[in-house]
């Protein structure tokens, strides 16, 4: 057992740190800071459907985040196959004040990948590790993003995403932008690096 364990041990260390001279079909290695910027849906929904009811005005619409939320965050991950990468990193989410999230994310990533870009399909789980006036809160949800190649090891990205935060008040929608850089570590995964 423990000889196997060597052996593809070995083996993975070899596949993820080899530099090809040909093309490489995955970026290897990647770290990926963002910003985002998201309109909370589900408010504008309930206002809407409550806004001549008491009881919701006056004890539920005072609780609720707030109709924006703003983030910043770090991936890092490997991209194990041509079409998927896995990921995991922290984000921070300013829901509202005193609503501050500092949240443990999982994030599986598929890539269509062209010759000078890609389109990338993300998932996204969220789960909260700091401590709140809301805590225990989790978030999950998509993102469809636009990768810009512009260096050997950087490529850039735009996309929309949908994000559901669940916490023991309320829940929330939120749809917005995020953007994105990628440093990755296999040198001819773009265009820019082939010799």
């Amino acid at each position: 057992m423990k000889k196997n364990l060597l052996v593809l041990t070995l083996l993975f260390s070899v596949l993820a740190l080899a530099q090809s001279e040909n093309e490489s079909k995955t970026m290897g290695f990647y770290i990926s800071p963002n910003i985002q910027a998201g309109y909370n849906l589900g408010n504008s929904i309930k206002d809407s459907q409550h806004k001549d009811d008491a009881y919701y005005q006056q004890y539920i619409s005072p609780y609720l985040p707030n109709d924006f939320t703003y983030g910043v965050g770090v991936v890092g991950g490997y991209q194990l196959l041509s079409f998927f990468a896995l990921g995991t990193g922290i984000k921070y989410n300013y829901i509202s004040n005193n609503l501050h999230l500092l949240n443990w994310i999982v994030q599986p990533k598929f890539i269509i990948k062209g010759d000078t870009a890609a389109t990338t399909f993300e998932f996204e789980y969220g789960k909260q590790f700091n401590q709140s006036n809301v805590n225990d809160t989790h978030y999950f949800g998509g993102k469809i993003g636009y990768q810009d190649f512009f260096s050997k090891r950087l490529n850039q990205e735009i996309g929309l995403f949908l994000y559901r935060y669940n916490s023991n008040v309320s829940n929330a929608w939120f749809i917005g932008l995020s953007g994105s850089i990628t440093v990755f570590s296999k040198k001819n995964y773009t265009v820019y690096g082939k010799d």
